[in-house]
């Protein structure tokens, strides 16, 4: 009886999975059109969402794309460019998420104003952030994401979408927070104390609304501590936003209690934070069993930590100096930017290593003395013979000399200042002999 109850339960559960995976069960479209006609235009699109409902996605984009170039001038045409892009979007996978995203991206661009545009925009942050993976994994789903999702609180703030994609901005950074995290928390652990308060200033500097920033900013006080007594402001700041931003944190007291031994001020708690704490503790999201368990194994990541209030941060993560680099500037909050400044010299590029850097300009009393100019180079001295000048003699005359074969090649050489020159113009020797009162002059000229 036992057998034949589970074989019938297996028969059905078998009928159900391939009636689903047959397309006979429907999924509503999210926008259909409510205006009823006959109009051919619109058959078609009712019957191209009927498909797609039904998870027929090819022929629903076979009729859509009828639709569009068979009726050019429909008043459907946003909505079925809308539904190919949907039809993509339910398909799902890699292939059809990536082509649901240039759908999307396009109807945003010819379709900027429409109420719809801001729904293909929030649909492109949810396939990034469904395919978002753990901190500990590959984080460019992640930062994809976080994009997107900014990218829909800046072109459409007043949105319906926007509340929910705010709470989805947050989910990101907490887990783009605790990839930092983790990484600092590392270096600390191994004692690389430069390497961790690199990595645990930019968490706390640039996501304030991390689960663990007071845990991240107890790290980063004991990283400063242990990297000498110049770094004791660092290590004092980090202690006093405990005490101000994290209130309720568990090293409130101990954060204080450093504080009094450094005889720095303590500061007061900020009641903004308190009563943002008491919200978060209260609103947190509590995890089932299974979900305990099951977590390990899961590919996506937990985010019941992530924070329910507070404005996530609107800027990318920007790594910040490392203090202990030679030069640095005092810990900051990004890098600086690039800046370019016009070269006027135009020999820079050769007398400088680097000609992008602007060289620097020494003060007034440590300039050097120029260099005293060098000597323009002496006149070639006339090497003559028979009372013509070699160097100024014409065709004619230098045939004369060193014979019609050798004219061209010896007007070649000129001006002649050695005897050398005259050999390297192929003057034969006998020729340079008769010269010798005059190369004599020559030689004796260039000394």
């Amino acid at each position: 009886m036992v057998r034949n109850a589970f074989r019938y339960a297996a028969v059905l559960l078998a009928l159900a999975v391939l009636l689903t995976s047959c397309g006979l069960k429907r999924h509503k479209y999210d926008n259909p059109i409510t205006k009823d006609t006959q109009q051919p235009d619109k058959v078609l699109f009712d019957r191209a969402v009927g498909d797609i409902e039904h998870s027929r996605f090819e022929r629903a984009r076979l009729e859509l794309q009828t639709l569009m170039n068979t009726y050019d001038t429909s008043e459907y045409l946003a909505k079925s460019k809308l539904a190919i892009a949907d039809s993509w979007f339910r398909e799902g996978g890699a292939h059809g998420f990536a082509q649901a995203e240039a759908e999307y991206k396009d109807f945003i661009l010819f379709y900027p104003t429409m109420e719809e545009a801001a729904e293909a925009q929030e649909k492109i942050c949810k396939m990034q952030y469904g395919q978002m993976e753990k901190s500990d994994r590959d984080s460019v789903h992640a930062l994809r994401a976080e994009d997107e999702c900014r990218t829909l609180l800046v072109q459409f703030p007043n949105s319906k979408f926007a509340p929910d994609v705010q709470q989805m901005l947050r989910n990101i950074q907490e887990v783009l927070a605790n990839k930092e995290f983790l990484v600092g928390t590392f270096y600390h652990k191994k004692g690389s104390m430069g390497a961790a308060a690199n990595r645990l200033q930019g968490v706390t500097d640039q996501f304030p609304l991390f689960s663990q920033a007071d845990e991240a900013l107890w790290q980063l006080a004991d990283a400063y501590h242990r990297m000498g007594d110049k770094y004791e402001n660092q290590e004092a700041l980090q202690y006093s936003r405990i005490v101000k931003d994290y209130p309720l944190s568990a090293h409130m007291d101990e954060a204080k209690a450093k504080l009094t031994a450094m005889k720095r001020p303590v500061p007061e708690a900020d009641p903004v934070q308190v009563s943002r704490m008491k919200y978060e503790q209260e609103n947190r999201t509590k995890r089932s069993m299974l979900n305990k368990v099951w977590g390990p194994f899961a590919a996506h990541p937990d985010m019941s930590t992530s924070a329910k209030s507070g404005s996530p941060q609107m800027t990318g993560f920007r790594p910040s100096v490392p203090v202990s680099v030679p030069g640095a500037p005092v810990p900051q909050s990004g890098t600086t930017d690039v800046t370019a400044t016009a070269v006027t010299d135009p020999n820079a590029i050769n007398t400088m290593p680097d000609a992008r850097l602007a060289a620097p300009q020494p003060a007034a009393a440590e300039v050097a003395p120029a260099a005293p100019a060098a000597a323009p180079a002496p006149p070639p001295v006339a090497i003559t013979r028979a009372g013509i000048d070699l160097n100024t003699a014409s065709e004619a005359e230098m045939t004369k000399i060193v014979g019609k074969t050798l004219v061209k090649r010896a007007m070649a050489f000129r001006p002649y200042t050695s005897v050398q020159d005259l050999i390297k113009a192929g003057v034969p020797q006998k020729v340079i002999d008769k010269l010798k009162p005059t190369a004599a002059a020559v030689k004796s000229a260039t000394k």
